[in-house]
Parts: C-alpha cells; sequence; structure tokens
C-alpha cells in the first residue's frame, strides 16, 4: 500500500498559506500525483482554483468531497490540507483520523506563544499580516457574472480602505468585461498587490461558465452595501454580449497578416 506524505498547513488568515503550498508544490517531480483539500469554504473555491489552474494535473477538493478525498489519499504521493484560521485545529484529525501528517503552521513574524506553537514544532514566518481576529467573513459565489474592470479597481479601493468595515482578509477571482479571469488579493498590513490574471482562456462566449467569487474577512462588516455594490459591478447580458464582439474584432485585427 502506498504511504503518502501527508501535509496539513494552518496559520492566521493572510498569512501565506496557500503561497507556501504552491512553493511545495512547484518542487513535486511532474510523474508523482498531488491532491489538495481545503475544508470550510463552501461554494467559494478560490484557493482550489488558483492551484488547479497553475498546476492542473492536481485534483482539489473542498467541502462536501470528503469521501472522494479519503478513497484518493492511498494513490497519492503528496497530500496536503489547508486548514482556515476559522476552523479549529482538531479538524484535522476528524480528516484524517488516524493517519499520520506533517504539521506545518505558517505565521506573521513574531507572532508568539499561540495555539498554533501548542500544536506544531513546525512554524514558518509567513507575510507580517495583522495579528487581528476576524469576526465574520463574507462569501459570495458570482459564477456566470462579468464585472466591469473599472468598476472592480473602484470597488477593491472601497473593500480595502474601511468603506465596509475593517477588513483584515480579501480575495476574490473575477471574470472581467475583456473575457480574462482576474485574482485580487489584499492583507491588512501588507503592501497590496496587482490584480493578476490567470492562465486562462479568455471567456468570449456569454457569461462564463467557470468559478468566480468573493471572499471578504474582518470585523464589523456591511453585508448588505458590499452586496449591493458588488451587484451594481455585474454587467447586464447585452452589454456582456458587446463588450465580448469588442474583443473578438481588437483579437482578429492584432492577428499577422
Amino acid at each position: 500500500m502506498n504511504i503518502p506524505s501527508i501535509t496539513v498547513v494552518a496559520g492566521l488568515s493572510g498569512a501565506g498559506k496557500t503561497t507556501w503550498i504552491r512553493q511545495q508544490i512547484r518542487d513535486i517531480k511532474s510523474l508523482e500525483k498531488v491532491i489538495y483539500f481545503s475544508p470550510g469554504t463552501g461554494n467559494v473555491i478560490i484557493d482550489q482554483t488558483c492551484i488547479k489552474t497553475e498546476f492542473p494535473g492536481i485534483n482539489c477538493f473542498g467541502d462536501g468531497q470528503e469521501i472522494e478525498f479519503i478513497y484518493q489519499i492511498p494513490e497519492a504521493n503528496h497530500v496536503y490540507i489547508e486548514l482556515g484560521s476559522y476552523l479549529e485545529l482538531s479538524t484535522v484529525s476528524q480528516i484524517l483520523d488516524n493517519l499520520n501528517y506533517r504539521a506545518v503552521a505558517i505565521l506573521p513574524p513574531h507572532y508568539q506563544n499561540s495555539e498554533y506553537h501548542t500544536w506544531t514544532e513546525e512554524t514558518i514566518n509567513g507575510a507580517p499580516a495583522e495579528i487581528v481576529k476576524v469576526e465574520k467573513i463574507w462569501r459570495v459565489c458570482t459564477t456566470g457574472q462579468v464585472i466591469d474592470e473599472n468598476s472592480l479597481e473602484e470597488f477593491w479601493y472601497e473593500i480595502t480602505h474601511g468603506a465596509y468595515g475593517k477588513v483584515i482578509r480579501a480575495k476574490g477571482i473575477f471574470d472581467v468585461n475583456d473575457g480574462r479571469s482576474l485574482y485580487c488579493d489584499f492583507v491588512a498590513g501588507v503592501p497590496q498587490t496587482e490584480f493578476l490574471e490567470l492562465d486562462l482562456p479568455r471567456y468570449l462566449e456569454g457569461r462564463p461558465q467557470r468559478f468566480s467569487g468573493l471572499e471578504v474577512a474582518g470585523k464589523n462588516l456591511d453585508e448588505p452595501a458590499l452586496k449591493a455594490t458588488l451587484s451594481a459591478c455585474c454587467l447586464s447580458d447585452s452589454l456582456i454580449s458587446q463588450y465580448q464582439q469588442q474583443v473578438k474584432q481588437i483579437l482578429l485585427e492584432e492577428q499577422p497578416v
């Protein structure tokens, strides 16, 4: 029976758990089978989508797929489980039962004497995220929606500058009007990054049939206002069609003769 290497990664929100896992996967030989499981995210599968996009051969699992995940473990060479900061560390014991695993905590520098330090002896310095307790997580799946990119930039600025409450962490994947899929990432206390285009083909035929969604974590979040503003950024069928025709025409004109 194959005995896979199982690594469970936990830590504060925004410290860099997914980033660390992606770095580990890049070092794995291409013929080795890797599976990834991130419980507690519901249908807003942002991290799973980013990993699956970068590493198409990986099997990614989320909520509702626990049985399939367990069945896949004996067939894998490497298993990564990412525990969000909102989950109890004991969750992993419920998932893996008696299987042995390597526990890794990704934590902001100078963060000491926490439950993570008791849970593992292997701590890794991550991003200098603010050490603030997350009181609320607001998630929404936007699959099928297309967002005007300029409106998205304004919305993201508002999210990251306190317009909807104290935001500690925000991340999202959005299909924008030129057919690209963009990843947006914010961590309080860490320098902001530009939107990242995912390595996916432009979607230029109607409403996108691939995942998009948003997760915002913080304190005193104004959820109705978040929902209303996000809705206002989404385009109608007619505008989607208009933008897609324009982009297809531009791409056609750019093709070499």
